[in-house]
């Protein structure tokens, strides 16, 4: 690779459809609901029988809107639905209605970082319009059959289309994941891969380094995760310079990737958009949207991602970039951690807890933090325990442990458990002296001088007493035992 890094130049544009989180299909009422039987949610608009007439869903435009203002674009205040014509068996018009000269909304941007120059990696969003999905081909369902589930015919999506500003498959995955965060965070869609929310297709050329004409391009399709897309990328591409190499010509056709065989194959010419033979829609009026529209759901913008690092960062000076990129992965996350740091008074000690137990507690029980066991203001109440002295930091994590299974409140289970920190004289000599005897040869060692056994001996207390005894006091206590 390192030789065609030398000559040729990965030139991508990325073709994004998102799903809009909407209860009912674009133009009809069916239902959107993903995982029901085949051919369940359809209708007479949907399935394209004679005399159907399309109803546009404002929901859909109100989500489209917010998507569109929050990368940056420009809404359009009159756009118009286009029918785009081309025959596959799960599209039953024979035509799927888009948007083409006139889409919602254009001229966006996404910056995604910094390159090894120095410059800023600034992605620009051509153009965000809406259209319906297409049903679903099923290949595998029935040997030798094609069968067709028409429940996402209708489905509302947008397309994001990107400038071909992208020049490696690692900026691929960065604006896919920048663009994945954004949407999430303005609450438009789920989007999840697994769920076909959101599917990429990516437009790739090669050229030599140093030129600027593009180069014959070739569509890339059936990516179903950000890692199939960067591993698509990369061999098309090599595929490209290869083919430039032996002084022959790309040719402009539609590609599939085969995560299976790991390999990029030829699907079929690719299409123009002469080909799709695009035309107003005669039975969808111009979508008309007033700027007082556009005005208000401005105004309802939640904050995005790249305002919330930085506001962490003046707002919480002890935070570590890492920290605060973890903690704005999903405006989840960053809600829960901000209740958590309100309620202890402690940003940092609140940070090290969401990156360190709460992070492994939602992985082992797949739960999302959303939906997670754990309440804020109880962790942030657990911080304030710990804070306070009343349980030590090992009881902590044990009463945090029993909190993620039972809900209940930390001063609750820590009562219920003995967990409270115990730091009276005689109790803690007990377990001292109960050490000191079941591990004697440790402890004459220590008793004689060896002070590094100390730290073992406060850990050997610490367990007997289930992470309630005091550590300070228990090194103090043991100190004396050795005259210093």
């Amino acid at each position: 690779m390192s030789s065609v890094a030398d000559k040729y130049e990965m030139v991508v544009g990325l073709e994004v459809h998102v799903q809009l989180s909407t209860r009912t299909k674009i133009f009809c009422r069916c239902s959107t609901n993903f995982g029901d039987p085949p051919n369940a949610n359809t209708c007479p608009v949907c399935l394209a029988l004679p005399g159907a007439l399309p109803v546009l869903n404002d929901q859909a435009v109100e989500l489209a809107i917010r998507a569109a203002l929050a990368l940056g674009c420009t809404v359009q205040t009159t756009s118009i639905f286009a029918r785009k014509n081309y025959f596959y068996p799960d599209l039953p018009k024979g035509y799927q209605i888009s948007q083409f000269d006139q889409p919602l909304a254009k001229d966006g941007c996404l910056e995604i970082g910094v390159r090894t120059d120095g410059s800023a990696i600034s992605i620009g969003i051509t153009r965000v319009h809406m259209e319906e999905d297409a049903g679903k081909s099923l290949h595998d369902r029935f040997p030798g059959v094609t069968a067709v589930d028409l429940n996402r015919a209708g489905v509302p999506l947008i397309e994001i289309v990107s400038e071909p500003d992208i020049r490696s498959a690692e900026e691929a995955d960065g604006y896919l994941r920048a663009l994945k965060q954004i949407l999430e965070y303005v609450g438009v869609s789920e989007v999840n891969m697994e769920k076909g929310s959101l599917r990429v297709d990516a437009n790739v050329s090669a050229r030599r380094i140093g030129e600027t004409k593009l180069g014959t391009k070739t569509e890339v399709k059936n990516m179903n995760s950000f890692s199939g897309v960067v591993r698509a990328l990369e061999l098309e591409f090599t595929r490209q310079c290869a083919v430039l190499d032996a002084s022959e010509k790309v040719e402009q056709q539609t590609m599939l990737w085969d995560a299976h065989a790991d390999e990029v194959r030829p699907a079929r010419s690719k299409e123009g958009s002469h080909d799709y033979r695009y035309f107003p829609d005669p039975d969808l009026p111009p979508l008309i949207i007033p700027l007082s529209r556009i005005d208000r759901i401005k105004s309802t913008m939640p904050e995005l991602p790249r305002a919330r690092r930085e506001r962490y960062a003046r707002e919480y000076p002890d935070l570590t970039p890492y920290d605060i990129s973890v903690l704005t992965a999903d405006p989840a996350m960053g809600r829960f951690f901000e209740a958590v740091a309100r309620r202890s008074g402690d940003p940092k000690t609140a940070a090290n807890w969401m990156l360190g137990e709460v992070l492994a507690a939602l992985k082992s029980t797949g739960q999302s933090i959303g939906h997670f066991a754990v309440r804020p203001a109880d962790l942030g109440d657990l911080l304030l325990l710990v804070r306070d002295g009343v349980v030590s930091h090992s009881a902590a994590k044990q009463v945090f442990g029993e909190m993620v299974k039972s809900g209940d409140p930390p001063r609750h289970i820590a009562e219920r458990n003995a967990l409270l920190k115990v730091s009276d004289d005689r109790a803690l000599a007990s377990w001292i002296d109960e050490v000191l005897a079941e591990h004697p040869d440790e402890a004459q060692r220590f008793l004689a001088g060896e002070k590094r056994l100390q730290g073992v001996l406060v850990g050997h207390v610490m367990k007997k007493s289930k992470g309630s005894a005091d550590p300070k006091r228990v090194n103090q206590l043991l100190a004396m035992r050795t005259g210093a």
